[in-house]
């Protein structure tokens, strides 16, 4: 049993599939761990740490990706390192399949099982896997590092001889994983904050970390939930009176993070064009939604757009932005993942392709996509 972690292609990709610490676990189970020679130095992980884990150390990806029986990854392989898999091998990372339909056609004509994390089910027994969750957190996190970084004044209150300084008002929209990790952090760095979200549940996780919640709690906003815990879109209606409600708050505010996405679509616009105007100038918006088409109007992917006097962040990767943590958690995701593979008596590798979390996550397999989300494409 063969894991490779090669280095990761695009240069804006720090983050590496494994650590030190997840190697030693691997080893622990039977496996043979060989890491392509700088997987890690992105992250801070040099090759002597990894080979002291056990893992041994390759220079080249072609030789390390050939003999693999698993595939550890952060990005969907290339078409480069595609040449290189063998029919049969497992790649396991998140593989982005959403509008990607010829990159997946691809992984299955090459006869590759492919597993994207971040269709991992939401359920108590996933938890540990659930990569979108534990990479959105320090996105929460790092968007209120940036935005106090861009903001031209101190965060908390500060009450000095020469006179008070008050406190930034931050609102976040969008209260799930990274809202609500940046709500916390606004908080601890003395902020005023509030926030909102089109899900019921929301208002109370809100309140519960000293935030205020703003929303239009109407009867259509008490059914805005999939039974998976996700937002639903909303009616062009409560669209429009959200947004009424929004562009009032939003005026009065020195820095906004805005966080919302639905699996598989663009990003919804939240933040108009008209409403950025409302802005003082010298306030900060971060938009953590911008690979996915942005919810703010001005945002652009990778830069900071200066609109009138109003700072739009829309960094690329952003928990790749702090990437030494990003890697321990996303590694720690998938060693939990990888070890209900793993036939601990045997130490080999040993897929139960029934297993509720195989069926959800398996993308490709025996040359033909068999996820029900994307089984209408077929492997060439």
């Amino acid at each position: 049993m063969k894991i490779a972690v090669p280095t990761e292609i695009d240069e804006a990709e720090p983050r590496v599939a494994a650590t030190p610490e997840t190697v030693k676990k691997f080893v622990g189970l039977g496996a043979d761990v060989a890491v392509q020679a700088g997987a890690g130095a992105g992250s801070r992980i040099d090759d002597a740490a990894f080979a002291e884990a056990g893992a041994t150390i390759v220079d080249a990806a072609g030789p390390l990706l050939e003999s693999a029986d698993i595939v550890l990854k952060v990005r969907r392989p290339t078409e480069a390192e595609i040449q290189h898999l063998k029919p049969g091998v497992l790649v396991i990372g998140a593989l982005d399949p959403f509008g990607n339909d010829e990159a997946v056609k691809a992984l299955a004509g090459a006869g590759i099982a492919a597993f994207a994390m971040e269709l991992m089910p939401r359920i108590t027994r996933a938890q540990s896997m659930d990569v979108l969750s534990s990479q959105a957190n320090l996105a929460g996190y790092q968007a209120i590092v940036d935005a106090a970084e861009a903001f031209s004044r101190a965060m908390p209150m500060m009450m000095t001889a020469a006179g008070t300084v008050p406190a930034a008002r931050v609102f976040v929209m969008g209260a799930g994983v990274a809202g609500l990790q940046a709500i916390a952090t606004a908080r601890r760095m003395g902020a005023v904050v509030s926030a909102t979200d089109v899900r019921p549940a929301a208002k109370e996780q809100v309140e519960s970390l000293g935030a205020k919640f703003i929303a239009v709690e109407d009867d259509e906003f008490k059914q805005a939930e999939t039974a998976g815990g996700y937002a639903k879109e909303m009616s062009p209606e409560y669209q429009a009176k959200q947004a009424a409600l929004v562009a009032e708050h939003l005026g009065k505010q020195d820095i906004v993070v805005t966080t919302a996405l639905i699996p598989g679509r663009p990003a919804p616009k939240l933040v108009s064009g008209e409403m950025v105007a409302s802005m003082k100038p010298g306030s900060v918006i971060v938009d953590l939604a911008v690979e996915r088409g942005g919810n703010v109007e001005g945002a652009k992917p990778g830069e900071i757009a200066d609109v009138g006097g109003v700072q739009i962040i829309g960094y690329l990767n952003v928990p790749g932005r702090i990437p030494a943590s990003a890697s321990a958690l996303y590694a720690r995701n998938l060693y939990a993942f990888v070890e209900t593979m793993i036939d601990k008596d045997a130490k080999a590798l040993a897929v139960d392709w029934d297993d509720e979390l195989v069926k959800a996550t398996n993308l490709t397999r025996d040359g033909a996509v068999v996820h029900p989300a994307f089984s209408d494409q077929e492997g060439e």
